[in-house]
């Protein structure tokens, strides 16, 4: 449940929105969601870790998991083109660390993998919350990643080719994989609590001066 307080907060920095604003963020957040989730692991390619930032704000997924084990590196902004305000980052320097929480948060861990036993991307069960994991573009998950993974996942192909640039296959599965659990699964939406605070977040990153405004708001509650 969301307090009358925090009701209270959210509306009040809404006044400095316009109209068209407020309408466009509760448009936007009807479609995310976070039954799907997505991780990338040590992805050396800058470009290709903000490519698929972008990917999970075009189609909806709010939460990106970032493990920079051996490669640290700023999300870049001009290829994210402003995805990163949108979409929450959470940030690991270690595969386990990141593993864990997804797990503790009740996600099943998906390995994309180009091993013909793996499950094709049209056959996938989508009704369980998942984490899809990708890998280095040269090398791809780890051996950590694999072994703690609970499935496995490919893109089917027909060519010569047995593996897409990292941009390319999660652009792919994020879109594919995000039709269908708006399509098969119940309850695919954020929840109450998600939302406000989504909305919350959206709604601080698009006021000027936000930290006087809040001082302000505060101030008279006291």
């Amino acid at each position: 449940m969301i307090s009358k307080a925090e009701q209270d907060y959210l509306q009040y920095l809404e006044t400095f929105l316009t109209d068209a604003r407020k309408a466009r963020f509760d448009e936007v957040l009807v479609n995310r969601t976070n039954h799907l989730t997505i991780a990338i692991e040590d992805v050396y390619q800058l470009h290709n870790t903000s490519a698929v930032l972008r990917s999970c704000e075009s189609f909806g997924v709010q939460q990106l998991h970032v493990i920079e084990e051996r490669f640290g590196k700023r999300i870049d902004k001009e290829i994210a083109m402003g995805a990163q305000k949108w979409v929450d980052v959470h940030r690991f320097d270690r595969v386990d660390a990141c593993v864990l929480d997804l797990k503790n948060r009740g996600y099943q861990i998906v390995a994309t993998s180009p091993r013909g036993t793996d499950c094709d991307l049209h056959d996938f069960d989508v009704q369980q919350p998942f984490a899809v994991f990708f890998g280095t573009e040269r090398h791809g998950l780890s051996a950590e990643v694999l072994d703690q993974a609970d499935r496995f996942l490919k893109i089917p192909m027909v060519g010569f080719t047995e593996s897409l640039n990292i941009s390319v296959s999660a652009a792919i599965i994020i879109q594919q994989l995000t039709d269908r659990i708006r399509r098969e699964v119940p309850q695919w939406q954020l929840d109450e609590r998600s939302y406000y605070e989504t909305k919350l977040r959206w709604t601080k990153a698009s006021i000027k001066d936000i930290k006087l405004i809040e001082e302000r708001y505060f101030s008279t509650l006291s």
